[in-house]
């Protein structure tokens, strides 16, 4: 659980082209060459993402998100727990203790999803209580989900075939196929209360996966769907040893996931860099496993949150760094979460108190939201580049798209970064637009202060914050002598386009 901090708002400074005799310190020179070699660049950032449970979902504000967050994103999954929890109603049993289903709840779900344009990446959790081993293993989330094993491993299978059974029936197989089914969540720390949690899971994770491919073979499951990405090798040493499907591999990790739960070891690794390092320990474990062909789904994580950083400019700067690292690595990462409708510790009490989303409490764009919109620009092949603070990419058109970040972590001190770029393989005089996040261009935070930090902003509180805050046309300019200089504030963000 992530408790909920106090509002601290960071000194942010604006982020401007300015002129090549302008500087603030000696600029970092960057050459980028836009006839050399690309590669795909799919945009596996921006197409799952994570959200609190189910029931959640069946909410008008729910939705209304999720078409907000389809204005600035590519999604096309969105992830959430307890689709078994007894607020949805799946399982119960009646007076001689015969199992019972009802999927009403479910399809209310599911329907919604995909009327709004996006897919379930289906979590299998967590145990209904008439189901459980142990009815009163609760984990001590708000909502009290149940994390017990089942009493009963062939009830679980009937539940199991019955539920793939049930949204092939409603769906189409050619619709469900296209899903993907994790089974359970975390099961390495205190979200499964088996004995001892890694036997016990894999057995868990046997029988569903056989339960739903019993129904169709086109259905895609997986796991092992851990914290800080354990339990890799063990898990596919085990699915191969006793020829367990698995189509794919899940797992999740932080930046503020400590280095000895994420490797092992005491070293000093940056928490920046933590994420994408430890995507890359798994690739290598799934590379040298029995089923080294298999994707990888990254399907929690977030950038730091100390001091409410969520709620600031830093998302988008970390954000950036973390795609340029992970590029290559990855199938897709799920941003953990799209918005703030969300109750692990209780109801949000009001806006921007460090939770995870795009969007606050309201429907109120945090500045994440619209720095997921600026890299949702970027193109579809990649321009190698040596610079830790830019993506380098192109689009079908021959235009260049490049994003620019000065990252300073929570509680750190930085200035403004000083940035050439020379350009070559397009026009010395090319038209060049810039468009950013910063301070004054995308921020919420000064503007939801000068308001007077309403606890509970009315519709139209929201509606005017989303209005100040809304990016405006980008800013237009062109190369000289086919160079650009930019200063960058600290957590600023810029995507400039540069035509061929």
């Amino acid at each position: 659980m992530h408790p909920w901090l106090r509002l601290a708002l960071p000194a942010l400074l604006c982020a401007w082209p300015l002129s090549p005799t302008i500087h603030a310190q000696t600029p970092e020179r960057v050459t980028i060459d836009a006839h050399a070699n690309t590669t795909p660049f799919p945009h596996f950032w921006e197409q799952i993402f994570g959200s609190g449970r189910a029931i959640l979902s069946l909410r008008e504000s729910y939705r209304d998100d999720i078409r907000s967050v389809h204005k600035v994103a590519d999604l096309r999954y969105v992830r959430f727990h307890a689709i078994l929890h007894d607020e949805v109603g799946v399982y119960n049993e009646d007076e001689h203790g015969n199992p019972v289903y009802n999927f009403a709840y479910v399809d209310q779900i599911y329907d919604g999803l995909l009327a709004n344009g996006v897919r379930p990446f289906v979590e299998i959790s967590f145990m209904p209580k008439k189901l459980a081993f142990n009815p009163d293993a609760l984990h001590p989330f708000w909502y009290k989900q149940n994390v017990s094993p089942p009493k009963s491993m062939q009830r679980w299978d009937d539940l199991m075939t019955a539920f793939a059974q049930h949204l092939v029936d409603r769906y189409g197989i050619d619709e469900v196929s296209t899903w993907y089914f994790e089974v359970w969540n975390e099961p390495n720390i205190d979200f499964w209360g088996g004995i001892p949690r890694d036997l016990s899971y894999y057995e868990l994770y046997d029988h569903t996966a056989r339960d739903l491919k019993k129904i169709n073979p086109r259905i895609r499951v997986g796991g092992p769907a851990t914290a800080a990405a354990a339990w890799i090798p063990e898990f596919l040493a085990h699915t191969s040893a006793n020829h367990v499907p698995v189509d794919f591999v899940s797992t999740h990790g932080y930046a503020d996931d400590s280095v000895q739960d994420l490797f092992g070891t005491t070293e000093n690794v940056p928490q920046d860099d933590r994420v994408c390092r430890a995507v890359a320990k798994v690739r290598q474990q799934i590379d040298a496993s029995p089923t080294p062909h298999l994707p990888l789904f990254w399907t929690e994580w977030n950038v730091i949150g100390a001091n409410n950083a969520r709620d600031t400019t830093y998302v988008g700067p970390a954000l950036a760094d973390t795609i340029r690292a992970c590029d290559g690595n990855v199938t897709e990462m799920s941003f953990w979460t799209f918005d703030d409708v969300f109750e692990e510790g209780g109801p949000i009490p009001q806006p921007f108190v460090g939770a995870f989303g795009l969007i606050a409490k309201g429907g109120i764009y945090k500045p994440s939201y619209y720095q997921f919109g600026l890299l949702h620009q970027l193109g579809d092949r990649r321009i190698a580049n040596d610079a830790k603070n830019l993506l380098v990419t192109k689009a079908s058109d021959g235009t260049l798209i490049i994003a620019a970040w000065n990252l300073v972590d929570p509680g750190d001190q930085g200035g403004p970064q000083a940035l050439d770029l020379a350009l070559r393989g397009v026009s010395a005089n090319a038209s060049v637009s810039i468009q950013r996040v910063d301070n004054d261009h995308g921020n919420v935070l000064p503007k939801y202060v000068a308001m007077g930090s309403p606890v509970d902003p009315t519709p139209a509180q929201v509606i005017q914050l989303n209005q100040e805050t809304a990016l405006g046309p980008p800013v237009q300019t062109q190369l000289h002598d086919g160079k650009l200089t930019l200063e960058l504030s600290p957590n600023a963000l810029l995507l400039i386009k540069v035509r061929p």
